[in-house]
């Protein structure tokens, strides 16, 4: 049963609601005490609020007065006497391994160094780095305690991420006392950072996000939030739900007790290191795992994933590693636009790295409706994505062009011709065709014309070594989005120069079908 790592790249708060099913679980029972976290009525808002681009602290916690007799204030000292997140495990039950928790200091030398998991010996492909008992392991049954409830939540508007998100968060009211405090403690630690140094954009601040301009996943960084702000109206389900649950913890309701912004940052940072199992149940199949992500780096063409066995999740590594090297895992195929947003970093040999270029038939076309029908049969749809996968440029421009040709069709004749053929609509006249590429190649340029820089100065940015983490990343995601359209716009124009007559004029194309 193997695991996708699908996190999403963020901050992590502590969620103070009230333990799910905690009370439960007899294995946690013994940390579960009301009189352990004040109620949060007598907490003002204010000092719940936790800043996503200063805070060391990422799980939002109570008052100052409260943290501090929790000792988990900010400020922490590194000669804390809590003890670290692996010899933490290694007393509850994480069997041998073969990794260390290694660290590499931060680009802002105000945060924290940044720990990774590292082999502590010579491994060889098919070596088990490590095996993380499912006692150490969180998921949504068993932050439940009932698969049943886990699965009406997550049915019910309110994702896994949210779930976990809030129990992190009251576990951290817990302070020291929590079961989970060595691991949340780590999460604070890391600031939801990846091993590039950089959050999910999801935390970026407005001119930062300025960055992106020009690139799709700018709109879905907005779109995105706009789902996270969903979730969190939703939160009270948990309480309402749940209500027995949670009796034994005079919290007020989610959307009292947190502010959207700690939130955000608690979700985002749960999304970053959520780990989605596979072949399990429902209530299973999104887990945090101690030695997983964000301490596991990420590579796209890797193929090591972690796997739930029974009663455990590891990791089989997939090639040689020398003792010290950082162990990596496989988060899926997923873009750099995915792998920006979800984890906070850009592969640049990305084999899964694609844009999206969508078009649509006219609705105004007297002939609509038979080129639906056409379409239909060649396995398009009358709004129709087509994917632009790197390296495969050329082909996927090959693909567009029948679905284009057939949106410029204006001839009755012509239609019944090709609605009698059983093939992608074929080339048509010269005029035809040039006004088709045109379109294809204007429309190439337009978004190319939407970067606020080129090609050239975005490589000049590149080579500034004081270019900070989060401009680094947003360079080299718009970098590679930009060779993408370039090579489909020359893709295009070769095309274009093979016309048999380059000085046609392109024909009018009163319904010609839109792309964006």
């Amino acid at each position: 049963m193997e695991g996708v790592i699908t996190c999403f790249h963020s901050k992590c708060v502590s969620l103070p609601i009230r333990p799910f099913p905690l009370s439960r679980v007899s294995s946690l029972s013994r940390w579960r005490n009301s009189n352990l976290v004040s109620s949060s009525r007598s907490v003002p808002q204010r000092t719940l609020c936790v800043s996503a681009s200063s805070s060391d602290t990422l799980v939002a916690g109570g008052s100052p007065k409260e943290d501090e007799r929790q000792g988990k204030v900010s400020s922490e000292k590194e000669g804390d006497d809590s003890e670290d997140l692996k010899l933490w495990m290694d007393k509850k039950g994480l069997p041998p391994c073969k990794v260390v928790l290694k660290e590499r200091p931060a680009h802002d030398q105000k945060h924290k160094p940044i720990h990774y998991v590292a082999a502590s010996e010579d491994l060889q492909k098919g070596d088990v780095a490590f095996s993380v008992p499912n006692s150490l392991v969180v998921t949504l049954e068993r932050v439940l305690g009932n698969e049943t409830i886990a699965e009406l939540l997550t049915t019910n508007k309110l994702s896994e991420l949210a779930c976990l998100a809030l129990y992190l968060m009251y576990e951290k009211k817990q302070g020291k006392k929590s079961v989970w405090y060595p691991y949340i403690r780590e999460l604070d630690r890391q600031r939801g950072r990846g091993q590039l140094d950089v959050e999910s954009p999801l935390l970026w601040s407005e001119a930062e996000l300025e960055y992106l301009t020009g690139s799709p996943t700018k709109a879905e960084v907005l779109e995105r939030a706009e789902g996270i702000k969903r979730e969190y109206k939703e939160l009270d389900t948990v309480w309402f739900m749940a209500g027995s649950l949670f009796q034994q913890y005079p919290y007020d309701i989610p959307t009292e007790a947190f502010t959207f912004e700690i939130f955000k940052q608690a979700f985002v940072a749960i999304q970053s290191c959520v780990v989605h199992l596979q072949n399990v149940s429902l209530a299973r199949r999104f887990a945090l795992v101690p030695l997983g992500p964000p301490l596991l780096a990420y590579c796209s063409n890797c193929k090591a994933m972690l796997t739930a066995v029974d009663g455990a999740v590891e990791l089989v590594v997939d090639r040689p590693y020398k003792a010290g090297d950082p162990i990596v895992a496989w988060c899926g195929p997923q873009p750099n636009a995915k792998l920006l947003l979800n984890y906070g970093f850009v592969d640049e040999d990305n084999p899964y790295d694609r844009i999206i270029v969508e078009a649509a038939l006219s609705t105004d076309d007297p002939q609509y409706q038979d080129k639906r029908i056409i379409a239909q049969r060649n396995g398009k749809l009358s709004q129709q994505v087509f994917q632009v996968r790197v390296g495969k440029e050329k082909e996927a421009v090959q693909e567009m062009l029948p679905y284009l040709r057939l949106g410029y069709m204006s001839d009755p004749a012509e239609m019944q011709s090709v609605i009698s053929s059983q093939g992608p609509v074929c080339p048509m006249s010269p005029c035809m065709e040039r006004a088709v590429l045109d379109q294809l190649a204007d429309y190439f340029m337009r978004r190319l014309s939407g970067y606020p820089t080129t090609l050239k100065e975005d490589d000049a940015l590149l080579a500034d070594p004081s270019l900070s983490p989060r401009k680094r990343v947003a360079t080299r995601l718009v970098r590679l989005e930009k060779k993408m359209l370039a090579a489909c716009l020359m893709a295009t124009v070769d095309l274009l120069n093979e016309l048999p007559d380059t000085t046609i004029s392109p024909c009018p194309a009163p319904y010609a079908p839109s792309l964006k």
